[in-house]
This record gives C-alpha cells, sequence and structure tokens, in this order.
C-alpha cells in the first residue's frame, strides 16, 4: 500500500468515528495500551482516546494535501508513532514525519539495504542490545558498548544501522512510544582513533535522527565508563543537541553508585553492578533477526520517490558537510588535548 493510493482515495470526514470502514485495505487500529497507560498518555502527551481516529485522520489528511508524493504509510498506527512523539502537535508530527523520510533518503550509505540481517556481524558483536528488563518506569534500556566495535572490520555506519533497527524495533510497541527509552552507553576503552570515527559530520546526522527525525521519546542517556577523551567527543556532540535533551545527559564516569541512582541494580546485569545476571545479547538479537519479515514489509512501504521535493526537511545537503567538515578540523585539537 503506497502514500501515493492512499492519498487519491477520499478521505471520509476527519470527524468521523468509523473511517477505518471506509478503507478496508487500512488494518484497523486496535489500542494495546493498559488503562494506566492510557491516563499516562492523556496527561504526558495530550492523546485523547476518544479523539484519537480523528487525530489521526486529520495528519493523515495533512500528509495528502502537503506532501502527496511522500510515499509514507499512512495506517493509523504508523502516524500514530508521529502524533504521540509530538503531543498531539499536528504541525510538529507532519514535520517529524518528513524528517523521517528526508534522513532516510539522505544518508544512503546507513539506509540502504537495511534489515537485521545485513548487520548481523554488529550484533554478534555485542555493540548494542536491548536489556531483557524494563525499568519503574517501563522504559526499555538501550546499551551500547562502543569498546565491542573494531573499526577495520566495518565502517561506523554499520553501527548506526544497528542502532536504528533497534529503534524501529522498540518503537512498534505501544508501550514504548508512550513511556520512552533510556540509553545506557559504555564508554569503556574507547581510543582515540575510535572516537576520530565520530566526527561533527557524522554526529550532525545521528543527532539529527534521533531528536527531530525519528518519533522516539529518548528520556535519559547515561553515560558511564567514559575516559577523558569523551571531553572531546562530547564537545562535538553538544552544539547538535537541545537543551531539553543536553539536560538528560548523566555522565557517571566509574561511580556506579551513581549509575544505580538512574538505573535501579535489579534490571541490570552483573558488568553494572546490577544483579540480573550476566549480560546477554543472544535474547535480543534472536529477536531482531526474527523480525527480517516484518521490516522488509515495513519499509517497502516507506520509499521517498526520486522526483519528489519536499520542503522544509531537515538535512540541508552539501552545505551541512562542509561546515561540518570545518568543524571537525577546528575539534580535532580539542580531542588530542583531551587523550
Amino acid at each position: 500500500m503506497s502514500g501515493d493510493s492512499d492519498c487519491t482515495r477520499t478521505s471520509p470526514s476527519a470527524g468521523s468515528p468509523s473511517d477505518n470502514e471506509f478503507l478496508p485495505d487500512r488494518p484497523k487500529y486496535v489500542c494495546s495500551l493498559s488503562p494506566d497507560l492510557i491516563t499516562k498518555a492523556r496527561e504526558e502527551l495530550q492523546e485523547k482516546p476518544e479523539w484519537r481516529l480523528r487525530d489521526v485522520q486529520a495528519l493523515r489528511d495533512m500528509v495528502c494535501k502537503d506532501y502527496p508524493s511522500l510515499g509514507t504509510c499512512l495506517d493509523d498506527a504508523f502516524l500514530l508513532r508521529f502524533l504521540r512523539a509530538r503531543k498531539f502537535d499536528y504541525d510538529r508530527a507532519l514535520q517529524l514525519l518528513v524528517n523521517y523520510h528526508s534522513c532516510r533518503r539522505s544518508w544512503p550509505e546507513v539506509f540502504n539495504n537495511l534489515k537485521p540481517s545485513a548487520i548481523k556481524p554488529v550484533l554478534e558483536s555485542g555493540f548494542v542490545t536491548v536489556l531483557p528488563r524494563q525499568d519503574p518506569e517501563g522504559r526499555h534500556v538501550v546499551c551500547i558498548r562502543p569498546d565491542r566495535w573494531t573499526p577495520s572490520h566495518y565502517p561506523i555506519t554499520e553501527n548506526i544501522r544497528a542502532i536504528y533497527l533497534t529503534l524501529e524495533k522498540l518503537i512498534q510497541s505501544e508501550e514504548t512510544q508512550v513511556n520512552g527509552i533510556v540509553i545506557l552507553a559504555d564508554y569503556k576503552g574507547v581510543s582515540l582513533s575510535k572516537a576520530s570515527h565520530f566526527g561533527p559530520f557524522v554526529a550532525k546526522k545521528v543527532i539529527g535522527i534521533l531528536q527531530d527525525g525519528f518519533p522516539i521519546r529518548i528520556k535519559a542517556v547515561n553515560i558511564i565508563n567514559e575516559p577523558r577523551i569523551f571531553k572531546g567527543i562530547f564537545a562535538i556532540i553538544k552544539p547538535f543537541l537541545k537543551e531539553k535533551i543536553a539536560n538528560r545527559f548523566f555522565l557517571h564516569g566509574c561511580d556506579l553508585n551513581s549509575l544505580h541512582q538512574n538505573i535501579p541494580p535489579v534490571i541490570l546485569p552483573e558488568e553494572y553492578g546490577g544483579t540480573s545476571g550476566k549480560l546477554d545479547i543472544s535474547a535480543w538479537n534472536e529477536l531482531l533477526l526474527a523480525s527480517e519479515e516484518d521490516f522488509l514489509h515495513d519499509f517497502s512501504q516507506l520509499v521517498l520517490p526520486c522526483d519528489s521535493s519536499p520542503h522544509n526537511l531537515l538535512v540541508s545537503g552539501d552545505a551541512d558537510e562542509k561546515q561540518c567538515d570545518d568543524s571537525l578540523r577546528g575539534m580535532k585539537p580539542q580531542l588530542y588535548y583531551c587523550y
């Protein structure tokens, strides 16, 4: 089901509670949220169950009117991700959806042939995984370990692909859409040579996706075992961070007690002073790899036509790349100083 064909349909009234009855080939949305999460979504995201389908239809109409060639999926469940990520602000949700597609189009090294089997070596390395248990706020913890990456084996873009697919899998859950996620990044053993791969151009691209191009709520970023060089890495990252996101970064160093104030030991593996056993990456790897066909189906609906040129996109092209290259030259002395 393409975005073009959906947009050429005659849409029912935005206020009609039976929108999906007119579109038999579109999956009918069934809410999977618990009563507590419905209340949380109402209080934190301004989501009103009685208006939910009306809001989705309003966003769908805006896409069809303003971006008829976007080629996006227009299913209720898919569009709800963007509404929830922007607290049901139609304009901001629409911009997020457009940015989502723009990011995918502008970075072919990351988004071409994007499927779990293509990043199996990254998964097997343990570079990124998701802890088996959620935190007390119902949030999944994404664990990233850069020391597991050997640059001579594959480029840094493969790591980014693995993180992106992990987030895509997590955001399929309505629970995650409401609760958000927590990131735990272990920088133990990160050397200068490895850090040099994460220059301002890559940093700007990644942060642009996470802040403005992906429908997920990042509630906290916990950094542990960061070496002195991380000051240089963070100096590269910080100019691109919005204040709200920057305030959600917590640098713990080697202080596990500090980490445990944010993430309780009961859900952490032994490697981080937790009580849930050794860190096991196999369960998440198996889950992600088993989702291959789902990803192929979902991503087949997200093809941006070559002749489309949506306006107000997040990525502005060569000028940004030149600016980031200039920034990298300025940051290199900082990295060497911190090292």
